[in-house]
């Protein structure tokens, strides 16, 4: 009589009621290996139930592990976007009182004849797209975004026969445009964890010399804009030329300006967040009565251009930064949310496992003794 261990050894003869038994397991790890009825010298083996007991274990653990992860990333990120989102508010109108102070500047320097290099619009043969981007992942859809309307921009002034290339910022837009070939960058810049004027000025410089040396005819602003923690729109700013004239145009005629190139203010309405959006019209009597200048208005304009540049790119940047945050935020709280149902999940189906494999091994212990039994 052969010794009862974890492997029954089950007498051919009992070959029936071990049917029985393996006919009552519901498990489908647990069966009968017998191509012919052996001899009477021989045993059969019931394999050890493979259930992936362990495997369900370790990824338990590793869900556990990740779910840490995406929730100090989710506080983190909660605990940035705040400062972030001061800065834009607080931004927003000094830029916006500065852009319509120097529209109404640049009329009355066109009314008196007097050309500014900066405001000059001529016949638009290449355009020069500065795309801000996030510097890092797991954010959702962010950095999608802004690079497909990226991508749509560019087909839309590839189809009006105009030359384009791209001041890429951020490391995945660079990481992105690197790998395409068919695109011209002139320049890749990779900013600070939080954005300042001196990063900014950077951007700035070089555009403003791009634009004095006439290689490119216009610059374009393409950022994420910041509406609220859980809303962001990617959106298209015309940087120069800073003209009251109207739409820029191509050297064949047609405008050159993108359909949603326009203001974007964030007002109350009924306590509740809303956007209204605000085309830039130039009126024709702009120039306040109580406006009295010391200085020529050119000179006025040379000044305030490059305060211009600056204020106008580092709002980009900060509008792109906080809305970077806020998506993080929301994607790193839904990848704990998922994490937290994985882990049920998991964990139900451990148990299940576990009490499978506990009744193979009764079905196992209930068939090797009435084996005995018989054998007896």
């Amino acid at each position: 009589m052969s010794c009862f261990t974890s492997s029954t050894a089950i007498s051919p003869n009992n070959y029936d009621s071990i049917s029985f038994f393996s006919q009552l397991n519901p498990f489908p790890s647990l069966r009968l290996s017998l191509s012919s009825r052996p001899h009477s010298s021989q045993f059969l083996v019931l394999p050890l139930i493979q259930n992936g007991l362990r495997e369900i274990r370790e990824r338990i653990e590793t869900v556990k592990n990740t779910q840490k992860v995406t929730e100090a990333m989710k506080l983190v990120a909660a605990a940035k976007v705040r400062r972030a989102q001061e800065a834009v508010i607080n931004g927003r109108p000094f830029a916006e009182s500065l852009v319509e102070m120097l529209y109404s500047i640049n009329e009355q320097c066109q009314m008196d004849d007097v050309e500014v290099p900066l405001t000059a619009v001529r016949p638009v043969k290449r355009v020069s797209l500065i795309v801000v981007t996030g510097e890092r992942g797991l954010c959702g859809g962010f950095n999608n975004a802004i690079l497909k309307k990226a991508e749509v921009r560019m087909a839309e002034l590839r189809n009006l026969g105009l030359d384009c290339s791209v001041i890429s910022v951020g490391k995945k837009g660079n990481a992105y445009f690197r790998r395409r070939s068919n695109v011209n960058v002139d320049r890749f810049v990779e900013g600070e964890s939080f954005p300042t004027s001196k990063e900014a000025q950077v951007i700035a410089d070089y555009v403003f010399s791009l634009f004095l040396t006439e290689e490119v005819d216009k610059v374009e602003l393409l950022y994420t804009k910041f509406v609220s923690l859980i809303k962001s729109d990617p959106v298209v700013h015309t940087l120069l030329p800073l003209s009251a004239k109207g739409e820029v145009r191509g050297v064949n005629g047609k405008s050159v300006d993108a359909g949603d190139d326009e203001f974007f203010r964030l007002t109350t309405k009924g306590g509740k967040l809303a956007v209204v959006r605000d085309h830039i019209t130039v009126r024709k009597n702009a120039m306040l009565p109580n406006y009295q200048f010391e200085q020529d208005p050119a000179h006025i304009l040379d000044a305030l251009m490059p305060l211009y540049l600056n204020s106008q790119i580092l709002r980009a940047l900060q509008e792109s930064y906080a809305s970077e945050l806020a998506s993080r935020m929301n994607a790193m709280s839904n990848a704990t949310d998922n994490a937290d149902e994985l882990k049920k999940s998991l964990s139900m189906t451990y148990n299940r496992q576990r009490q499978a494999k506990i009744t193979g091994e009764i079905l196992e212990i209930v068939a090797g003794a009435e084996a005995l039994r018989q054998s007896d």
